[in-house]
């Protein structure tokens, strides 16, 4: 009995090895994308106007949209495979980051006549989709 004791624990202690080992690639494969990201982020930033906003926002299957929105406001989306990604990647990049987007961080954004076709243009007559 002693003896079957022993190897549950071995045992027990093999799968929590191979439980760390699986967590450290996560978490290297995460920290990767994280700067990958932030270094998007930063180009982003430096592309419209020298400084850029954001807001997370889970859309579905644990993936984080990441929504940025220019000092010019232009405005565009990243996709990070998990919110922990996201926020690393948000902080590491220096984006200050908004609870919604709505109110000053929406009144930012600048929308040109493409927004406008495809957000209303079936409804007010505009170009068909299509």
């Amino acid at each position: 009995m002693l003896f079957m004791a022993d190897t549950q624990q071995a045992d027990e202690q093999t799968e929590t090895g191979a439980d760390a080992a699986a967590r450290t690639r996560t978490d290297k494969r995460a920290g990767k994308q994280a700067d990958r990201l932030a270094k998007q982020i930063r180009a982003f930033a430096a592309a419209h106007g020298g400084s850029a906003e954001g807001q997370l926002a889970h859309i579905g299957r644990g993936r984080t949209r990441i929504a940025l929105v220019g000092a010019d406001g232009e405005w565009g989306n990243l996709v990070a495979d998990t919110f922990g990604s996201a926020q690393d990647a948000a902080g590491k990049a220096g984006l200050t980051l908004h609870d919604d987007f709505d109110g000053d961080l929406a009144a930012k954004v600048r929308t040109g006549r493409y927004e406008w076709s495809r957000m209303a243009g079936i409804q007010v007559g505009g170009p068909a989709n299509g």
